[in-house]
């Protein structure tokens, strides 16, 4: 691990080249440690990016008003998600990390791009419909709607070229594509038009079936932090086949939590297992039992590294302060794009 200084000294030396590669705006809301979902669904992705492109990942602060207005432990959960971030092999170096709130350009361009896209247009945005329905919400603020706009407004300050999402993110770079086109013909070219880019692995369901998401709230998820022991626990509770009650009754691999997450943490295993669970000869125990194993393997080298930022917490901050200064830097250029293509400022 970097020293404070050292880190330093190198994140300036990153702030003066000057990058030719594609930029990705990645980010999540701060809502503490990380589940597994996280980590298939984004952080992995992230990481492999992270040498092909210029990647930006944002703490997304604000967005996390938008159904919670409890700000009393934002800084508190930013600071573990990003420790997880870290652990996961995030390289600050490489890939500014840096709060939402710290970059004022953003709620600016914000402003702005509001004016460019109807009430109508992001009532039909079908992501919005899905969060509502999961978090029983009786009413949507304005902020809430407004989400994929203030999203649109964090990708193209960085002028992003490239969003990975999963599925069920899509719809908003869609949005975020309309306000650039809408912005450029209105004014003159600022931004580019971004494009999508699909995880492989774009949504691990939660313990409770494969058709739930994994969440915190729902208490259905596995953590990054999780110990070994607490991995095993949860795993036992994984829903499966209803059918296959016992060992020795054929199972249905293709309906089955547990056999999704072969696939993603045991997959030189996945034929054999499928032909096992098919013909009765693997109950649902020992099969939960070795993903556990697979799963604890994987986490192992995350945990160690959360160790050494849990213990190291000065670094963390720097890491911190130090991406919002080289975010800061280009928001304010791309405002400066922004006003003279208006005439505004």
């Amino acid at each position: 691990m970097q020293n404070t200084s050292e880190t330093s000294s190198v994140l300036t030396q990153a702030l003066e080249a000057k990058s030719v590669k594609k930029v990705i705006l990645s980010g999540m809301r701060p809502t503490g440690k990380l589940h597994l979902g996280h980590l298939a669904g984004a952080l992995e992705n992230w990481v492999s990016l992270q040498d092909q492109y210029q990647n930006y990942h944002l703490i997304a602060d604000y967005h996390a008003l938008t159904t919670d207005l409890d700000s009393s432990h934002l800084y508190e959960n930013s600071t573990e998600m990003l420790i997880d971030w870290l652990s996961a092999g995030i390289d600050p170096v490489k890939s500014p990390v840096f709060r939402q709130s710290q970059i004022k350009e953003h709620s600016e361009l914000h402003l702005i791009f509001s004016m460019l896209i109807s009430a109508q247009r992001l009532q039909r945005n079908p992501t919005l419909k899905e969060q509502v329905r999961d978090l029983n919400m009786d009413i949507i603020s304005y902020g809430h709607l407004g989400y994929p706009v203030l999203q649109a407004a964090d990708i193209l300050l960085y002028k992003g070229e490239v969003v990975p999402v999963g599925e069920d993110q899509a719809p908003h770079v869609e949005i975020t594509r309309e306000i650039a086109r809408k912005f450029n013909s209105t004014y003159k070219k600022v931004f580019p038009i971004p494009e999508t880019k699909l995880t492989q692995f774009p949504r691990l369901p939660g313990l409770t079936g494969i058709d739930k998401r994994m969440s915190k709230s729902l208490g259905n998820g596995i953590l990054l932090s999780d110990s070994p022991d607490i991995v095993k626990k949860r795993m036992q509770t994984a829903v499966t086949d209803p059918l296959k009650i016992r060992k020795g009754d054929p199972g249905r691999p293709e309906i089955c939590l547990v056999f999704l997450y072969h696939k993603k943490f045991n997959p030189t295993e996945v034929t054999q297992i499928d032909r096992d669970c098919r013909s009765g000869a693997l109950g649902c125990v020992d099969c939960k039992s070795n993903c556990a194993k697979h799963i604890i393997e994987c986490l192992a080298p995350l945990r160690e590294r959360r160790k050494y930022y849990e213990s190291h917490t000065d670094e963390v901050r720097d890491i911190l302060l130090n991406g919002e200064k080289r975010a800061r830097v280009v928001a304010q250029k791309t405002m400066i794009d922004v006003r003279e293509a208006m005439g505004i400022g």
